[in-house]
């Protein structure tokens, strides 16, 4: 019972309903035992007795039992069912709420599917277990133990030597439900890896089609599809081979106290009216016993899911506020940024950032630029503290990022990111996303300024156009312009731009370019880029290499030093002759549709790009 007795905080709240539903079954359950007596009196004392009279009277009796009996049971189910649901309920938003504040280094490694399967066939099977199941086993050993009491008054030999088999099956009950437990944790595992295959797909599926990959897979599906089945097969097997054993010891009982009971009735040891009422008390008794199996099964697999929501709720966040955390406003936040000699890694291995250094004034405008995993990207994830630095500080106007709230932190920032993401929703809850009671005019001018206006007004709705799951129906340039409208829409006072007009063609991305002039003066602004022609305007320009500085000045100052930042220079502008070495012609920097010599300049090596 650990597992429940650490979820005791999702359920001990509701207890008014867990002991109402507690109280409602064991009235039932005593109710029941009016039954076997009423046997007794029926056979001993009215039909050997030919006492008919008293027949209306017993009929009268019954039916107020059996009236009774059914009200406590609809009471029961009724506050198992409040019990259960509300627990439920209170355990699915801790659930969520953890799910919103774990740190980035957790999503690293989560699976979608098997988190979706612990938010839902686990949390399934801990509110039934919690709403019925504890009270069922409660009732179980109720029934045992007022059962073999009544049994006692009426013939204490015949009810131990009844007995004799009832140690046999509760062993038997106990082995099952430690074969049972792996078994069902088992199925919890190979049924979160099947729900994980089935949302990689679905959510890769054009990239399945465009790759022909439909056949791989199917065959990868299937392999765990598999896998469920062998584990759940070997559980069925595991009922196979306990149930019978179960049944044997109950029906064994039953033929002792019908052979025994009818030989001391013979014998006018007992009367056959307390023989019937044995034989329907044993049945009393074995009946809960024989459905302990299922009882133990309800529970192993409420056990199983429980463990797997606790690995959730007692995963360890961080990336979390200090206790005596200061809170920031914008009135407090000029944007000086400050990076102090830091250093950072993802694993044990080399580190993603080395000794990095950098003063960013606020309303100045930074640029990194550096191949795929050359620390650029790093760079933006410390400042938003998806990650803790390893070693050196982040400071903004002065102040250690960990000693204010994450929550504040980042309400001072805005980030579009290279990968966009929307969600199923309208467009304008989409841009409106970062911010609260905000008016449509502020809508449309940010769409205005992100060069997304044009574009939404040809849709059938406009703004309240509904945009399929991860923005499907829309191109990739106009989700990236949406995410944009999104991020100059929350006005912050530290914009972040990761390569945020990649999907997005030359000619777009200059008048895009043009419009964040005016966005960003008086914010501190961060571009990460592939393209030279988005950083020539940064008051800094930082060329990445494994995480190391390898370049850094204006784009004059860089464009007079051999390097990577010229060569890159020369891979982009090479279909333009008139562009000087030293960056003085302006008409390098018009917009052009040199795409392939575009993406060949996205990898750094050492001394220079890869191509």
């Amino acid at each position: 019972m650990e597992v429940f007795r650490q979820l005791k905080e999702f359920y001990w709240s509701e207890k008014k309903y867990l002991f109402a539903s507690i109280f409602s079954l064991m009235t039932a359950t005593a109710l029941g035992l009016v039954y076997p007596n009423l046997l007794r009196y029926l056979i001993d004392d009215v039909i050997s007795k030919n006492n008919f009279s008293v027949v209306p009277y017993l009929s009268l009796l019954v039916v107020g039992v059996v009236s009774c009996k059914a009200f406590f049971q609809f009471l029961h189910g009724v506050m198992s069912g409040k019990l259960g649901n509300k627990t439920a309920f209170n355990l699915r938003n801790a659930l969520y709420k953890k799910l919103q504040y774990l740190s980035f280094q957790y999503y690293d490694k989560a699976r979608t599917g098997d988190l979706m399967s612990r938010l839902t066939a686990d949390l399934q099977a801990v509110r039934d277990f919690i709403g019925f199941g504890f009270v069922q086993i409660l009732n179980v050993f109720m029934m045992f133990i007022f059962g073999t009491i009544m049994m006692m008054t009426i013939n204490w030999k015949l009810t131990l030597i009844t007995m004799v088999f009832m140690p046999f099956l509760v062993f038997t009950a106990i082995r099952f439900e430690s074969k049972i437990h792996p078994a069902f944790r088992s199925i919890r595992k190979s049924m979160s890896s099947m729900t994980t295959s089935v949302q990689e797909n679905i959510t890769g599926v054009r990239t399945v089609k465009s790759f022909a990959r439909e056949p791989f897979e199917i065959g990868k599906f299937s392999e765990r599809n598999e896998d469920y089945k062998v584990n759940n097969v070997t559980t069925s097997g595991i009922w196979a081979r306990y149930f019978p054993l179960m049944e044997l010891f109950a029906n064994l009982s039953v033929v002792i106290l019908l052979g025994i009971g009818g030989y001391m009735v013979i014998n006018d040891a007992i009367s056959l009216g307390e023989l019937v009422a044995c034989f329907s008390l044993i049945w009393y008794i074995i009946g809960p016993l024989w459905g302990i199996g299922f009882h133990i099964n309800n529970f192993t697999q409420s056990k199983a899911a429980g463990e797997r929501m606790l690995e959730v709720l007692h995963q360890y966040v961080h990336v979390k506020d200090k206790d005596n955390a200061i809170a920031l406003t914008s009135e407090q936040v000029q944007g000086h940024v400050k990076f102090n000699d830091v250093t950072f890694a993802y694993t044990d291995k080399q580190p993603a950032l080395h000794h990095f250094q950098l003063d960013a004034p606020a309303g100045s405008v930074i640029g990194l630029l550096g191949g795929t995993g050359s620390g650029k990207s790093t760079v933006i994830q410390l400042l938003l503290r998806a990650y803790n630095v390893k070693e050196g500080s982040i400071e903004i106007d002065g102040r250690d990022i960990r000693d204010v709230t994450l929550e504040s932190l980042r309400n001072q920032m805005a980030i579009v990111f290279q990968e966009t993401f929307l969600f199923s929703s309208t467009i304008r809850n989409n841009i409106a996303y970062g911010v609260k009671d905000i008016s449509t005019d502020d809508i449309v001018n940010a769409a205005k300024l992100a060069k997304a206006h044009d574009f939404i007004m040809e849709l059938p709705l406009g703004y309240d156009t509904i945009v399929g799951e991860r923005g499907m129906g829309l191109s990739g340039g106009q989700k990236q312009r949406i995410a944009i409208a999104r991020a100059l829409l929350k006005n912050p006072k530290i914009l972040i731009l990761d390569d945020a007009t990649s999907a997005v063609d030359m000619e777009t991305e200059h008048e895009i370019q043009q419009g964040f002039q005016e966005v960003m003066k008086g914010r501190t602004t961060f571009i990460i880029a592939h393209r030279i022609s988005s950083l020539r305007h940064a008051d800094e320009i930082i060329v990445l290499d494994e995480g190391r500085i390898v370049q850094r000045g204006t784009h004059d100052q860089l464009m007079r030093q051999e390097g990577p930042y010229l060569e890159t220079y020369k891979i982009q502008f090479a279909d333009q002759p008139d562009a000087d070495a030293d960056g003085g012609a302006e008409a390098a920097f018009k917009p052009h549709r040199a795409t392939d010599q575009v993406a060949a300049a996205g990898h750094i090596k050492a001394g220079g790009f890869a191509q």
